[in-house]
């Protein structure tokens, strides 16, 4: 079989229940560690010697060319194709058609994936489809298979009898378009090529497959992917500062003195952290931050551009990028009831604010509450209840 290099990432979605971060931004640029989820995906591929990628890019689709432009500088080559309505992954692979060679790899861009899971995929045979066992397969769709051959698909089962879910990673021919034709979703395709008499094999890895598909998936995603991280430490770490476990530090990053940082966690470049912060496990902290003293962080994300003010408290939370947190900001984590869409969730989790939020000092948000980007709270408020994207609470 010819070596396989030419790769088709879906990364057209919105990711509508990922909300509020998914108003300014791609599903698939949401940061994890420090990087956007589609870069692991690339990275994947190009370690394993995929480097002909075409991108199938849609909603807030230039953000998506701006950051990956042609690839080289992730040591791939780029393409991009539109599809204008997002109507489904079927749709958005027949944008590809015109583009492929007779055999080539699909992934999709919302899913982080483990370059082995990939190098073991590789060697199957087309048309073929990459699985892994979930424990909760409820939110995803599972695959029935027998003998290595994949017998159906059910999206998202009530009575599931299969723990093998379907990570949305293929090896096709070129045969798929035949069936991508009429079918929106690429599930119905498959399910259709399966119906009458084509065969697709399961290959099952054990490598590392991540789906975000609720905001708190992302603290979730960072705390498996921050497990993994080398220790480094750029930047100027003064005295009295203490560091324990794997802890990355970007350049130009300032680290002041009697600082308490306790791993995994990821600092970005051009930081300044301190003096007295505490820093817990599991924390990424983007690129131009500034936590104010005798401020702590545990189990959370911090974007790009924030200020957290001085005797804050973070956790359990994300807090996407330029927002201005003024001092004594509190945001408490507990076991809530949360709603998305229609569904409710029983989740631990703290405060979920959107971009560019400036919040003013001694303000506490309750566990679970949702805060919309670019919105603006008074002084001493307590948040109880969500705030909408673009709100004023005086």
């Amino acid at each position: 079989m010819d070596r396989i290099e030419q790769a088709v990432i879906l990364a057209a979605g919105e990711g509508q229940r990922l909300r509020p971060f998914t108003a300014l931004k791609p599903k698939v640029l949401i940061p994890i560690a420090n990087k956007p989820i589609l870069q692991y995906v690339v990275e994947a591929l190009a370690s394993n010697g995929v480097r002909n990628i075409l991108m199938v890019v849609g909603y807030r689709k230039e953000q998506v060319q701006d950051f990956f432009g042609s690839g080289k500088d992730f040591g791939v080559a780029i393409d991009y194709v539109v599809q204008s309505q997002q109507l489904g992954t079927g749709h958005a692979l027949k944008q590809a058609q015109g583009r492929m060679e007779d055999s080539f790899l699909v992934a999709s861009g919302d899913n982080i994936i483990d370059a082995a899971a990939i190098a073991g995929f590789l060697g199957a045979k087309p048309n073929a489809l990459l699985i892994k066992e979930q424990r909760d397969v409820s939110k995803y769709g599972v695959v029935m298979v027998k003998d290595g051959v994949v017998e159906d698909l059910v999206e998202k089962p009530r009575d599931p009898t299969t723990r093998f879910v379907n990570t949305g990673v293929y090896l096709f021919t070129r045969e798929i378009f035949e069936f991508v034709e009429e079918e929106i979703d690429l599930t119905s395709a498959l399910r259709k090529m399966i119906q009458q008499g084509h065969k697709i094999n399961a290959h099952e890895t054990d490598a590392t497959w991540l789906d975000v598909v609720y905001p708190w998936d992302i603290l979730k995603l960072n705390d498996t992917v921050l497990k993994g991280i080398s220790p480094s430490l750029g930047g100027t770490i003064e005295g009295g500062v203490t560091l324990k476990g794997p802890v990355s530090i970007g350049r130009n990053t300032v680290i002041r003195s009697n600082s308490y940082i306790v791993g995994p966690v990821i600092i970005g470049e051009n930081c300044e952290i301190g003096p007295s912060a505490y820093i817990s496990p599991a924390t990424s902290i983007g690129d131009s931050v500034l936590i104010s003293p005798f401020s702590e962080i545990k189990n959370s994300v911090i974007g790009d551009h924030v200020e957290i003010g001085a005797s804050s408290t973070i956790e359990d939370s994300v807090i996407d990028k330029g927002c201005v947190l003024k001092g004594h900001f509190t945001s408490q984590s507990g076991e809530v009831e949360v709603r998305v869409e229609d569904e409710y969730h029983q989740v631990k989790i703290g405060a979920m604010v959107g971009e560019y939020c400036f919040i003013e000092s001694g303000v506490i948000v309750y566990p679970g509450i949702f805060i919309g980007n670019c919105s603006k709270v008074k002084a001493m408020k307590v948040l109880t209840e969500n705030i909408p994207d673009e709100a004023l609470v005086v």
